[in-house]
Parts: C-alpha cells; sequence; structure tokens
C-alpha cells in the first residue's frame, strides 16, 4: 500500500508540474524573406564592385538561405554562414564583436566558440527588441563593407519586420 501511495504521489507531483509549464511562443524569419534578404545583399554588394556570398540564418543560427556571387570565391560560402551563425548566436553585430576583443583581452576567448567567426560582415535580423535571424556577408575587400551591404539591405526591408 505504501508503493501504490508514493507511487501515486510522484505521478500527480509530476503532472502537476507539467501542467504549469509554458509553450513558448517564438517569432522566426520566413523561408521567402530569407531569400529575399540574401539576394538582395547579394546585389547591393555586387552594386558596389563585390563579388559576395550571403547566407542568412533564422534565430537558431541555421541556415535559412543562401546567395553567391558569380564570381565570389569558394572561402566565402562558409564564412558568410559563420559570420551569420555567430550573428545570430551573440545577438550582436560581428564587427562590433571583433572590436569588442581587439580591445578587451577578456573577450579575445570568443573566437574559441566553435562554430564563431569574429570577422566584420554577420549582422542580425530584428522583429522589435528580439533576435529572429542575421545575415552574414563575405568576399568584400573588409568584413566592415561587408556589414554595409547587409545593413543597407535590413534598412531596405524594415517594413518586414515591425
Amino acid at each position: 500500500m505504501m508503493k501504490r501511495s508514493l507511487a501515486a504521489l510522484i505521478s500527480t507531483v509530476a503532472c502537476a508540474g507539467a501542467a504549469h509549464a509554458a509553450v513558448l511562443s517564438e517569432s522566426n524569419l520566413s523561408m521567402a524573406d530569407a531569400q529575399k534578404l540574401a539576394t538582395a545583399t547579394v546585389a547591393a554588394c555586387q552594386a558596389k564592385g563585390y563579388n559576395v556570398s550571403a547566407a542568412v540564418v533564422d534565430r537558431a543560427g541555421l541556415l535559412k538561405a543562401f546567395a553567391r556571387a558569380d564570381n565570389a570565391g569558394p572561402h566565402t560560402i562558409e564564412a558568410s554562414r559563420a559570420k551569420a551563425f555567430t550573428a545570430a548566436s551573440a545577438k550582436t553585430p560581428t564587427l562590433a564583436m571583433l572590436e569588442n576583443t581587439q580591445k578587451n583581452p577578456g573577450a579575445a576567448t570568443l573566437t574559441d566558440i566553435p562554430g564563431f567567426l569574429v570577422l566584420g560582415g554577420g549582422v542580425p535580423i530584428k522583429a522589435g527588441n528580439g533576435v529572429i535571424g542575421a545575415i552574414g556577408v563575405a568576399g568584400a575587400p573588409g568584413g566592415h563593407l561587408d556589414a554595409q551591404c547587409a545593413e543597407a539591405v535590413l534598412e531596405e526591408n524594415a517594413a518586414l519586420f515591425k
């Protein structure tokens, strides 16, 4: 009888805990918007004479869309994805992270995080105050130029994320 009562109590407590669990609702980036941003970012950089790759990831840092200019180097493929992952994961532009690692010895170990690429060119995509994804760009002659292309496209498409 004691075993049965203990089992019933454990079952009741487990069910009560589950009844109080909240279901989370999170905003995320659609495939259509991600593809639009990737294509527009490559076009923005091409207009400046830069052949780049642009990766767009969702809020978890997983690849959602990708575009690559015809003459973009092969290294730009993974670099753009890693920059996007880093920006989404840290919820911070990678250019700001790079500057922080250069000025703050304690932040220098950010480069040791698996999958992080702390170079300019990764820009978070925000809906309100929340990060719903990121764009990573690689191939311009400087990370600050990669970032400028992504930032311009996000500014042009700001209405998508209101």
